[in-house]
């Protein structure tokens, strides 16, 4: 009766979980974005240096911008996964005789280096993050050099890079640069180029979290439903071996009535000893200590021996293979066998004082995997064990 309820309990909440389809699921890599970088920037940059370039003369192309037709400005930057970035940025350009410069007709053609380091937020960080666009605000100072005159500036902007990669992208991008001696004047500084980006950091989106966090939730409602038909299979299973069991003690002592005590006492032991080797060993992992679920079910059938018989005192002897350093092999096995031992008692309920443990590291293997012997991961394998012996009946 008990395991009808629980098989219906079990058929009710796969008829309850929500039928999700894989593609709804899956993440893909339009759920991950870039969160942190190095960015290399090559471009052209333009100056409006005409005292009011925010006035009429904003757009004013032809007599206000000035350029050079080859690449005017690098850029090197570290971009945070916060939104901030730090970047530093070196330009160079002409000023060309007929431009108007400070407000006046330049008369005299005059070059024009700048050195300027900026701070920037990434406007994703409100808007929400759109993988492939990536618009930003900027603050920050530098010093620009025209026809050898020097003036230090205070700077702000705006600017956007498109990726078309994860790696590759256009940048945008507009500076004020305000000259910060009374007297100087400002100007305007545009840029175009290509960017690169390298030591990428990704993680997920927000989508991406979100959608992992289903997945993972749908996984955990599968472990639970697998749970449970594991928890009716092992019901039936213990319900079988508990049975098992009560026959062949009841078969032992019906012999142990037609011969001597002595022998029926050895008989026993015998048959406990072969119940017990017959389980096999705890196989562990490789440099791990842990209990994978099939070893935990042997050490579920060896705690109903032991509870049969409880004046059994039990040996766990616990191995590593041969890779690694002798001592810390030493203390691996020394917590495979306490993670056997604990399993046992916390779990199953067996008395410690029961059970002795002893570990031994590498110096027991059962193959001919020594230190500088090319072996198989499964003879590997072999020797990651957790061992059991009677050592008092």
């Amino acid at each position: 009766m008990k395991n009808y309820t629980l098989c219906v309990l079990v058929l009710l909440m796969l008829a309850t979980t929500p039928i999700l389809s894989q593609e709804d699921i899956q993440l893909t890599s339009k759920d991950s974005i870039v969160q942190s970088s190095w960015v290399l920037g090559l471009g052209l940059n333009i100056v409006d240096d005409t005292a009011t370039p925010f006035g009429e003369t904003f757009l004013d192309i032809k007599d206000t911008w000035n350029a050079v037709p080859y690449p005017s400005r690098i850029s090197i930057g570290r971009f945070f996964k916060n939104g901030l970035g730090i970047e530093a940025i070196g330009t160079y350009n002409k000023y060309k005789v007929g431009k108007i410069i400070d407000g006046a007709i330049n008369t005299a053609p005059r070059d024009y280096f700048a050195i300027d380091g900026k701070i920037s937020y990434d406007l994703n960080k409100l808007i929400g993050e759109t993988n492939w666009f990536d618009p930003y605000l900027h603050v920050g100072a530098g010093y620009s050099s025209i026809g050898n005159v020097g003036r230090s500036t205070a700077n702000a902007g705006f600017g956007f890079n498109t990726w078309f990669s994860d790696r590759w992208g256009a940048n945008f991008n507009t500076m004020g640069k305000w000259g910060i001696k009374e007297g100087t004047t400002k100007q305007l500084q545009h840029s175009a180029g290509v960017v690169y980006r390298f030591d990428v950091e990704k993680g997920l989106s927000k989508k991406g979290e979100e959608k992992l966090a289903l997945i993972t939730a749908m996984e955990n409602d599968k472990q639970r439903v697998a749970d449970s038909l594991s928890a009716v299979q092992r019901a039936k299973d213990e319900a079988a071996m508990a049975e098992r069991l009560a026959q062949e003690k009841e078969k032992a002592r019906l012999t142990a009535l037609e011969k001597e005590k002595l022998d029926a006492e050895k008989q026993r032991r015998q048959q406990l000893e072969d119940a017990i080797n017959a389980l096999g060993h705890v196989y562990f992992d490789f440099d791990s200590s842990y209990l994978n679920k099939p070893y935990k079910g042997l050490l579920d059938r060896l705690a109903l021996i032991l509870q049969e018989n409880p004046s059994v005192t039990l040996k766990i002897g616990s191995h590593t293979d041969s890779r690694g350093p002798e001592k810390y092999n030493m203390w691996l096995s020394e917590k495979r066998m306490q993670h056997t031992k604990a399993y046992l008692v916390e779990q199953k309920g067996i008395d410690g004082a029961r059970l002795v443990g002893e570990a031994f590291g590498e110096t027991e293997l059962i193959n001919e995997c020594k230190d500088h012997i090319r072996c198989s991961e499964e003879k590997h394998r072999q020797n990651r064990r957790s061992a059991f012996k009677v050592i008092s009946y």
